[in-house]
């Protein structure tokens, strides 16, 4: 079946690193390495992903038709030719929009399952 045939919900589950590159390219293009930076400095070091991570993932997210390599570049002066930029194409933020329901739906049963404080008790997370 062709990705373009696809629901977002028949490609999920995501893996915890093609979530995480598709939230760091939902409010810009980006780089692999500029990547690589937003995930480590948004999870506090806590994801670090690696080249061969970030780059299988990338290729893959190409052919499902995720992210797409840009065309535009930032300014010439400022940016090293050689770098690919990529963004996330409509299907690729319909993707994310359905993991994010997925993993609240999933974080409201552990609520329900006490395994998380309540979000109205002092010190819940949420």
């Amino acid at each position: 079946m062709k990705h373009s045939q696809k629901s977002p919900e028949e490609m999920l589950p995501l893996t915890p690193a093609v979530f995480h590159i598709l939230l760091a390219l939902a409010d810009k293009e980006r780089h692999g390495y500029s990547i690589m930076q937003e995930v480590a400095a948004r999870t506090d070091g806590q994801m670090r992903m690696g080249p061969g991570t970030l780059y299988g993932s990338i290729k893959r997210m190409l052919a499902d038709g995720l992210i797409a390599e840009s065309r535009e570049r930032p300014d010439p002066d400022m940016d090293d030719e050689r770098r690919r930029y990529y963004r996330l194409t409509d299907m690729g933020r319909r993707v994310a929009q359905a993991e994010a329901y997925r993993l609240e739906q999933l974080v409201r049963v552990a609520h329900i399952k006490q395994l998380l404080p309540n979000p109205g008790i002092a010190g819940g997370i949420l």
